[in-house]
């Protein structure tokens, strides 16, 4: 059932990149995972030898999240901010801002899921302050992080699917 599937990155306009990919797993079981804290903890790991340490997230419409990565030696990385829609199971759209300041200020994410056939493609879209923003977002190695954390997301959702998986996550 992992599909193990390629990020599709473009960038449609000066200040945007859209990251699209599609996991054989029905829409509100990937919301669940880009949602409950038990589950992103799962997927969501950053690099090799890092954890989603931390992870607060109120998920609805003012909620603010806060999200802390620990690496193997002990460094830290952290984003936060405010969700501004939450329309579950299809859509999420929030501010973020991580704590060392890459990306030139705040942005803008929204995340949009739809089904088709019992398979959900997330679009993701964020939203920088500048085009030198977007574009130091796109050498950062984004394509190959969100890849990665895509095949993790791919093996937690086959886990989730399998028989006798009461798809219960919380």
């Amino acid at each position: 059932m992992t599909t193990q599937a390629s990020v599709t990155v473009t960038t449609p306009s000066d200040r945007e990149i859209m990251l699209t990919r599609m996991f054989d797993a029905p829409r509100s079981l990937v919301f669940d995972c880009y949602t409950k804290p038990k589950l992103l903890k799962r997927w969501l790991t950053g690099p090799d030898g890092w954890a989603l340490a931390s992870c607060d997230n109120d998920v609805r419409p003012g909620g603010a999240f806060h999200w802390v990565w620990r690496g193997p030696d002990g460094m830290e990385m952290a984003v936060s901010g405010v969700h501004r829609e939450v329309v579950r199971p299809e859509r999420i759209v929030r501010t973020e801002l991580f704590d060392k300041d890459w990306t030139g200020g705040e942005t803008l994410a929204s995340l949009v899921l739809t089904e088709q056939a019992g398979k959900t493609t997330v679009t993701t879209t964020v939203l920088y302050s500048s085009p030198e923003a977007r574009d130091g977002a796109l050498k950062s190695g984004m394509k190959e992080g969100v890849a990665a954390s895509n095949n993790r997301l791919d093996a937690l959702l086959a886990s989730e699917l399998a028989p006798g998986n009461s798809q219960s996550a919380a």
